[in-house]
């Protein structure tokens, strides 16, 4: 895998897990939202982000915002920003009513925050983007591929088309999210795609990277074997 074109960032809010994979030279980045904190039993956000930023100085690292007033979004926006250099401002793409964030997402852009745009689903945000991010600001766009293909449609279209668009623009690099399994990084590699984001339970898999098939099979039939075995089954 390090020798993908891709930016492999870690997703996760687990602390130890966090810093561990910022010590691999493989990881580029990591990215974590409110509902990851919340399962990992984060209870201060605020004092959480900023014992892991103490640590984690040099890699980019995305923090979201969780207001749904499009006012007090720009205002915590601010602050989580004022965190770090290395630091990306999560933004969704509408508030949790549908209303669209595209005249703050315009607004940060141009002061320059460092942003990372989420929860994007159709080539319409996406061209709703290309209108008001500023090309001269850092911008990430996060299009959750895993969640298209939940819906049965495939994510390589949108992906493709977004790379395209922004071709021109250096700064601004669209991002692999919600990814399902250690074959969608090799799957956005191919389509130019700048950024995967992957969780810790599929990046224990990348020893399996061009493991043989043949003996994974044979293990695959010695688990079977032995959990039969050990629960003492019989016909």
């Amino acid at each position: 895998m390090k020798n993908l074109k891709i930016k492999i960032f870690a997703d996760g809010a687990n602390e130890q897990q966090m810093l561990k994979f910022n010590k691999l030279s493989y990881i580029k980045g990591l990215t974590t939202n409110p509902s990851l904190m919340k399962k990992a039993g984060v209870k201060n956000y605020v004092e959480f982000s900023k014992k892991i930023l103490k640590k984690i100085k040099n890699k980019p690292i995305s923090f979201e915002v969780f207001s749904d007033d499009i006012s007090e979004m720009y205002k915590q926006a601010k602050i989580i920003n004022s965190w770090g250099k290395n630091v990306y401002v999560k933004i969704p793409i509408t508030n949790s009513k549908g209303k669209s964030c595209n005249n703050i997402i315009k607004k940060l852009s141009n002061e320059n925050v460092n942003l990372n745009i989420t929860a994007v689903f159709t080539l319409e945000q996406i061209k709703g983007l290309k209108k008001v991010l500023n090309p001269k600001s850092k911008s990430i766009i996060s299009i959750f591929a895993g969640r298209i293909a939940d819906t049965g449609r495939s994510p390589n279209q949108i992906i493709k088309k977004s790379v395209k668009m922004f071709s021109k623009q250096k700064k601004i690099e669209i991002l692999w999210a919600s990814t399902r399994e250690m074959f969608n990084i090799f799957e956005a590699n191919k389509l130019n795609c700048h950024i995967i984001t992957v969780t810790p339970d599929i990046l224990k898999k990348n020893k399996l990277v061009n493991y043989s098939l043949k003996k994974y099979s044979l293990d695959t039939i010695k688990d079977f074997y032995k959990d039969a075995k050990e629960v003492g089954y019989k016909i």
